[in-house]
């Protein structure tokens, strides 16, 4: 075997390795975290009291390749503008180390696989619904909103919602009242969620011609939106308390408290002229979801009395 074969089979496995670490950056899987945090709470709200483990399972796989499918097809459409932004400049287009051509594919065989998948193992709504928000996040967010509003993420997020929507629907068939609470929870925490992000980053957004809030807007005007929607992220959660337990009210008043003084540290702190920390909120955000939608899992699973019933 010459020196050149040996080689070739020495860098075959890493080079393997990087190729599949790259697809899979591809698919944003940080992104993805928010289709657990929300989809499940969402089926065992829907099914109070009852855990069906397969449908919970098939309903995921569904959800996780519809999202993959459409963060991977964001990236194929974003890829110029990962290039310039420093946050995103390690993206796998931005760096060239996945062809173009080879994404586009990707995502398109992992959005056609989510609708199969769904429509086989749960229900046609289900299917249609995830088909619905591909197509929603790459032509209404990304090609069209991304690039011309300052509120982009206002209505694109609307994207992020639908997992909601589809586990809803997987378990009953419809889309009812508390299903659209729920999207309504991610709706308004999308923008306070975002744009505390953009604060940190607006000289990326600037350098990439992206119009997010920030980068068009003084740190005051976008610190009293974000308040604006942290309230009524958090009077939208307690709508949620008329289908759930005491367990979820609890939870959901104090997570909501410590979230509304998150966000009015940060607008006082701008209104005073001191130097702030959005991404600080930004991350602690993450977390308000994250607490929120547990005690709401949990709730359900253990169908504690509600104020319905």
């Amino acid at each position: 075997m010459s020196i050149r074969e040996r080689r070739f089979f020495h860098e075959a496995p890493g080079r393997t390795g990087n190729t599949l670490l790259a697809y899979i950056a591809l698919t944003k899987p940080r992104v993805i975290e928010l289709l657990l945090v929300t989809a499940i709470p969402a089926m065992l709200l829907a099914d109070r009291g009852t855990v069906n483990p397969l449908l919970i399972l098939n309903t995921l796989v569904g959800g996780l390749l519809a999202a993959a499918g459409a963060n991977t097809l964001n990236c194929v459409a974003d890829a110029d503008i990962d290039k310039v932004m420093k946050r995103t400049a390690r993206r796998p287009l931005a760096r060239e180390s996945v062809p173009t051509r080879h994404a586009l594919i990707f995502g398109l065989l992992l959005s056609v696989g989510s609708f199969a998948w769904l429509w086989w193992t749960t229900n046609l709504l289900s299917g249609l619904l995830a088909v619905a928000t591909i197509l929603f996040y790459v032509f209404v967010y990304t090609l069209l909103l991304k690039r011309r509003t300052s509120q982009n993420v206002v209505w694109g997020g609307a994207a992020g919602c639908m997992p909601v929507m589809i586990a809803w629907s997987a378990v009953t068939g419809t889309i009812q009242w508390p299903a659209l609470v729920m999207f309504g929870v991610i709706f308004f925490w999308t923008p306070p969620h975002t744009w505390a992000l953009a604060m940190r980053y607006k000289d990326d957004y600037k350098a990439a011609g992206v119009p997010m809030l920030p980068t068009v807007a003084t740190e005051r005007q976008v610190t009293k939106q974000i308040l604006i929607y942290t309230w009524l992220t958090v009077l939208t959660t307690l709508v949620l308390a008329l289908v759930t337990g005491w367990l979820y009210a609890s939870v959901a008043l104090l997570a909501g408290a410590w979230f509304l003084v998150m966000a009015h540290q940060l607008y006082s702190g701008v209104k005073r002229g001191e130097p702030v920390k959005p991404l600080r909120l930004f991350l602690q955000s993450n977390n308000y979801l994250a607490v929120v939608f547990c005690a709401l899992a949990v709730d359900s699973a253990l169908a504690l009395p509600t104020l319905l019933h």
